[in-house]
């Protein structure tokens, strides 16, 4: 299913002129840090990222549905002391912190 959830990404993303710099899409969050034209606020990103991608993944999962999507989500802009590098950075070693799980 994880495989499907990016492939939803990366569709509402060209959709919307989103770009997708980095990602990271686990069994029961996802993590990804975008560029997007100035026309949407965070929200208006959030609820097309999350709105979307449930209805299509509900359509093909619909056993997920109480696992999936629930109100939160945590947004935050780059600046002077969150580089794009540290961004990068956290959402590939969710990655790695996988990867240690699973052994």
């Amino acid at each position: 299913m994880a495989k499907r959830r990016k492939e939803v990404f990366h569709k509402i993303t060209d959709r919307y002129e989103f770009d997708i710099d980095t990602m990271e899409v686990k069994e029961d969050h996802a993590h990804l840090f975008l560029t997007e034209p100035p026309r949407y606020s965070p929200y208006q990103i959030m609820e097309i990222m999350k709105g979307i991608s449930a209805k299509l993944v509900f359509r093909e999962f619909y056993e997920v549905e109480e696992q999936l999507w629930s109100d939160g989500y945590f947004v935050r802009s780059v600046g002077d002391k969150v580089t794009s590098e540290v961004i990068r950075q956290y959402i590939e070693s969710q990655h790695q912190e996988q990867l240690d799980f699973d052994l």
